[in-house]
């Protein structure tokens, strides 16, 4: 895809796609190149199939996947939707006559994108790298003996997901919250031609497991600290916040409102600013408390 050079080192808001390959590192020399051969020939048909012009996208080889820019004139929900579809039925169809299944992690997010000669960079990239090398995605593929998941950015969610539309559907996206090198963030999760992923099957993150293929392959190059560091999704509620009970507290989080169950009297006060006297609590009647 060509530049201008007056648009060298200006950031384009543009739609971010990392797509990685499952276990990529427990493939040999010999099988690697078949693997990178299927990736691209699911991905080009899956383009055609939806009318998307390749040619028309930022494409980078990261060995065990790919990294892709999508400009601003492409419909980001012609990607999250037809796009995805085709990408699962030409998956399924390459998968049929194999006897180990190729599996795809694919994660989306749109954020301020940089070209340079040498490639793409920029958050957006960093992050939606991060979101396909998540765990999670790994071991919802296990526990649900899929061969495809996507996961896409909070706020590429709220912005598109949730509105809905062609082959979109928000209900079948579950949220988890990730720990990143950046900090937290909540990815939306999607099992194509699936229910909406249940996360309480995922069985429990040993020490030793902290990711496959995280950086350890040598298959291509993954951004610095690029994974998932928490042993798994924490809860959130349906728009996305945190909803880990005491964890959250501990940590001083106030994702929203408090929840509380008593057998009695109580009084919760929190974040007030009070400058008059003030009481809080029942007020008991003096004739009560003297009979």
């Amino acid at each position: 895809m060509e530049h201008d050079a007056s648009d060298a080192g200006e950031a384009r808001y543009e739609l971010v796609i990392s797509v990685d390959a499952r276990r990529s590192g427990q493939y040999g020399d010999a099988e690697k190149p078949r693997m990178r051969e299927r990736i691209y020939r699911i991905l080009d048909t899956a383009f055609a199939q939806a009318g998307v012009d390749r040619r028309a996208l930022y494409t980078g080889d990261r060995g065990d996947g790919v990294l892709m820019a999508v400009p601003g004139r492409i419909a980001v929900t012609r990607l999250l939707g037809l796009w995805m579809v085709e990408v699962h039925e030409s998956l399924r169809e390459e998968n049929s006559s194999l006897r180990v299944p190729l599996g795809l992690r694919i994660a989306m997010h749109v954020g301020p994108v940089r070209h340079d000669s040498n490639g793409i960079n920029g958050r957006a990239v960093d992050l939606a790298c991060r979101l396909a090398d998540a765990d999670v995605g790994r071991r919802l593929l296990d526990a649900e003996g899929a061969d495809l998941v996507l996961v896409v950015s909070g706020s590429l969610y709220h912005d598109v997901v949730s509105a809905g539309g062609k082959f979109i559907l928000p209900e079948r996206f579950a949220p988890a919250e990730l720990e990143l090198k950046e900090g937290e963030f909540t990815g939306w999760f999607h099992l194509p031609g699936r229910a909406r992923p249940d996360f309480s099957r995922l069985a429990p993150q040993g020490p030793a497991e902290s990711g496959e293929d995280s950086g350890s392959s040598g298959d291509g190059p993954l951004p610095e600290g690029s994974g998932s560091k928490g042993g798994g999704p924490r809860p959130v509620d349906a728009e996305g916040r945190d909803d880990g009970g005491p964890a959250a507290a501990d940590e001083g989080r106030d994702d929203g409102p408090a929840r509380y169950v008593a057998g009695g009297d109580l009084s919760v006060n929190r974040d007030n600013v009070y400058h008059q006297p003030v009481h809080i609590g029942r007020t008991v009647d003096s004739d009560r408390r003297k009979g």
